[in-house]
């Protein structure tokens, strides 16, 4: 942290920094030039924050210099990491698609869901047990019976499990099923969840909260991590702007400042954020250009009979054209799609 004091700041004023500085634990280091003065702090930035030196005598400008998410930061971690989920990679070498049924309704939607995902090259199952509605109204999931359905239709196409977990308490029971774990976007700060997840032994997806800054989504990642889960891939789904033409606003450009700030793998969810099934299709192509490591998309065999995101849900007539975007547009970027790099089933 580093403090920049005002042109008129006195000795005392200056000295009163370095003071509080020292008893929150920290040094302090003054370096005066012709007309300002700056002291550079090293020590515990969060006792610092306490000290509200922004609001002392004499003090023009506090600036931050170190990232407050150390073990997610590539400060620390210069090399982008690969995760992987029941053997697939998830990395900045490859391209993952992840698709399935948004909700788990019945065990023969489920697997006429995966085999259209498997068939537009996914390596990855997702499915929803748990849904987080807004309507208390609407399908909340079938619970631990879709976690069932999910678990076998997974071990029968050989796809690894993406479910959602709401709740920090079911962790342990999701975990049991589920190759990884899914934070949803209203639990982005939901921290006793987090360090549940942290804590589980299996790969966390961590989906972007509708209204969060990108450090704020970082951080909820480090309440992760400081449970000695560094398995963590973020998801951005779409935030919550004043444009409603559009479910939700893709900010395809957190790809590359997430990518910059932190190791971790970085995927799109083009089915969430646009909500319309014609758009699915063009952010899955603008999400491969912007450097995603995958992308994540809804699939239904019947979208006009879902209980849950019909509207947004690809159909077998869209399934070639995925097809054909993730064999084309990885390539483009000196990556290749999983799918062919991992030995066929």
């Amino acid at each position: 942290m580093v403090i920049v004091m005002a042109p008129t700041a006195t000795a005392e004023d200056i000295e009163e920094i370095v003071s509080l500085v020292g008893t929150a634990g920290g040094e302090a280091f003054v370096s005066r030039g012709v007309s300002r003065t700056i002291i550079g702090l090293i020590g515990d930035v969060e006792r610092f924050a306490a000290l509200n030196l922004g609001g002392q005598r004499g003090v023009a400008e506090v600036m931050r210099v170190s990232t407050p998410f150390k073990l997610v930061s590539r400060e620390n971690h210069p090399e982008r990491s690969t995760i992987r989920v029941g053997g697939v990679p998830i990395g900045p070498d490859t391209v993952t698609l992840i698709a399935g049924p948004c909700a788990v309704e019945t065990p023969q939607q489920t697997l006429e869901a995966a085999e259209m995902a498997k068939a537009a090259g996914a390596t990855l199952l997702r499915g929803g047990a748990y849904k987080p509605r807004t309507s208390p109204y609407a399908f909340q999931g079938l619970g631990e019976a879709g976690l069932r359905i999910l678990a076998e239709i997974g071990e029968r196409t050989g796809l690894p499990i993406v479910t959602e977990v709401m709740d920090a308490r079911d962790v342990p029971l999701v975990a049991s099923y589920a190759d990884m774990l899914q934070v949803g976007t209203r639990n982005t700060q939901n921290f006793a969840l987090l360090q549940a997840v942290g804590k589980a032994g299996k790969p966390v997806m961590l989906k972007r909260g509708m209204s969060g800054t990108i450090e704020e989504w970082l951080m909820s990642a480090e309440y992760i991590a400081q449970r000695g889960n560094l398995d963590i891939v973020l998801c951005e789904r779409g935030i919550r702007t004043f444009e409603t033409a559009t479910r939700n606003t893709l900010d395809v450009s957190a790809v590359p400042v997430a990518q910059r700030l932190s190791h971790l793998p970085v995927v799109i969810d083009p089915s969430h954020s646009g909500g319309r099934r014609d758009l699915v299709l063009p952010l899955t192509r603008a999400a491969i250009a912007v450097g995603a490591d995958g992308v994540i998309i809804d699939v239904h065999p019947h979208p006009e009979q879902a209980l849950c995101d019909g509207p947004q849900a690809l159909v077998d007539a869209d399934l070639h054209d995925l097809a054909e975007i993730m064999r084309l547009f990885p390539p483009l970027l000196g990556r290749t799609q999983v799918s062919d790099v991992l030995p066929t089933a």
